[in-house]
C-alpha cells in the first residue's frame, strides 16, 4: 500500500525533504504542497517543478481539495501545533519535524487528539535513525560492557554567521539542535531524565541573539550521570552532528559518534568498545534500509498500513519526554538551578 501524503512547508528546508529523503522511500507518494508563503510555493513550484494544481496557500483549501492519508509538516515550529491539530481534526495521520510543539502543554493536546481520532502522530527524531546509536542502545540494554553509570557528550560547531532566522531563536542550541541530544540520550540509555541543572552562555563570538552555548548535568533514572558540553560557536574541532560520546560501564567503555556525513550518509557513525587492560574494538554496525528523514518517513508509512510501530520510533506520546527535557534545560538555564523533571 501507498501511503498518500500532503507537505506542508515548502521553504528551503521543506524543498530539501522534497529532493533528499522523500524519493527514496518508494511506500509514500506526496500529492499536495502547502505553503502559507506565496512566494516560497512560487519557488518550490519552479524548483522542483511541482503541479500547480496541487499547491496550496492554506492546509484548509488542500484538505477540502485533495484526498490523503496524511500531512508531513516541514515548517517551522510555529505551524506545527496549527497544522497538525488542523490535519488530525480531518482525520488525518501526521508526521512532523521537531521540536514537536512549543510547549508540553500543546503537545499534549496533540497526543490527546491522535487518540481520540485514532491516528498516527509521530515526531520525525531522525538521529534514531542511524546504525551506531542503535548499536550503542542495545549494547547499553545488553549490558554488553556492564552496567552503565556516566555518560559524557560533546558537541561543536562553528556557526559564526548564523542565518537570521538561526540568530533569533531563544536558546538556539537547546531548543534547535540539542533536542536530538536529548531524544538520543533518552533512546540509547532506555531511561528517562529526572533533573537537569544547565547554565548557557555567549562567547565572545557569538552573532545569535541568544546564548548559543551551554553545558549541563543530568540525572537519569538508575543514578546515571549525564555530563553535556554542546556550542555552535566553537573554535574546538567540529563533531559529528550527534556529539561524541563517551559512556562509562562498569566493565570499560562504549565510544561512539554519528551523522558525519549528510542526507542519511553513515559516513562518520562508529562504535568502539574499550576493556581495562585491552585495546579498542570497532563493533560491527547494523544495517539500517533507510536512514536519517527517509528512516522517519519509511517508519511512518509503516506504522499506518500495519498499526505497529518499528523499533525506536518517536510516536507523539513518546517524544513529550524529549521535550520536557527540553524545556527542563531551558528554564533550568533562565533561572541558574537545577529543575526536576517530572512527568
Amino acid at each position: 500500500m501507498t501511503l498518500k501524503i500532503a507537505q506542508v512547508g515548502m521553504g528551503r528546508w521543506g524543498q530539501n525533504w522534497a529532493k533528499n529523503p522523500i524519493p527514496t522511500v518508494e511506500e509514500l507518494e506526496v500529492v499536495a504542497w502547502v505553503d502559507a508563503s506565496a512566494e516560497s510555493l512560487r519557488e518550490a513550484r519552479t524548483e522542483l517543478d511541482l503541479d500547480p494544481d496541487r499547491c496550496f496557500l492554506s492546509v484548509d483549501e488542500m484538505l477540502g481539495t485533495v484526498d490523503v492519508d496524511g500531512v508531513l509538516i516541514t515548517a517551522a515550529l510555529p505551524g506545527h501545533v496549527p497544522v497538525a491539530e488542523a490535519a488530525l481534526k480531518a482525520g488525518k495521520h501526521v508526521l512532523t519535524e521537531k521540536p514537536f510543539a512549543p510547549s508540553v502543554a500543546d503537545a499534549q493536546r496533540l497526543v490527546d487528539l491522535a487518540d481520540r481520532q485514532d491516528r498516527v502522530l509521530m515526531v520525525s527524531q531522525n538521529y534514531r535513525f542511524f546504525p551506531a546509536p542503535r548499536l550503542a542502545a542495545q549494547l547499553t540494554a545488553d549490558q554488553s560492557v556492564g552496567a552503565l553509570y556516566a555518560v559524557e557528550l560533546v558537541f561543536r560547531r562553528q556557526i559564526y554567521e548564523p542565518p537570521a532566522r538561526h540568530a533569533a531563536l531563544v536558546q538556539p542550541l537547546l531548543m534547535d539542535m540539542a533536542i536530538h541530544h536529548f531524544d538520543l540520550l533518552r533512546m540509547v540509555l532506555g531511561r528517562e531524565p529526572e533533573a537537569v541543572y544547565c547554565h548557557s552562555w555567549q562567547p565572545p563570538t557569538s552573532k545569535f541573539n541568544d546564548p548559543p552555548a551551554a553545558a549541563m548535568v543530568v540525572q537519569f533514572g538508575g543514578g546515571i550521570v549525564v555530563t553535556y558540553q554542546g556550542s555552535w560557536v566553537s573554535t574546538g574541532p567540529v563533531t559529528p552532528w550527534a556529539g561524541e560520546w563517551r559512556m562509562e560501564c562498569t566493565e570499560g567503555e562504549i565510544l561512539w559518534t554519528s551523522r558525519g556525513g549528510s542526507n542519511g550518509s553513515i559516513e562518520g557513525d562508529w562504535v568502539k568498545v574499550r576493556k581495562p587492560g585491552a585495546a579498542e574494538k570497532n563493533v560491527p554496525l547494523p544495517t539500517l534500509r533507510h536512514r536519517g528523514r527517509a528512516g522517519s518517513l519509511a517508519a511512518f508509512a509503516e506504522t499506518v498500513t500495519s498499526g505497529n510501530a518499528p523499533d525506536y520510533t518517536s510516536l507523539g506520546r513518546d517524544n513529550i519526554g524529549s521535550l520536557r527535557f527540553m524545556q527542563a534545560a531551558i528554564k533550568s538555564a533562565a533561572i541558574g538551578k537545577p529543575v526536576e523533571i517530572g512527568d
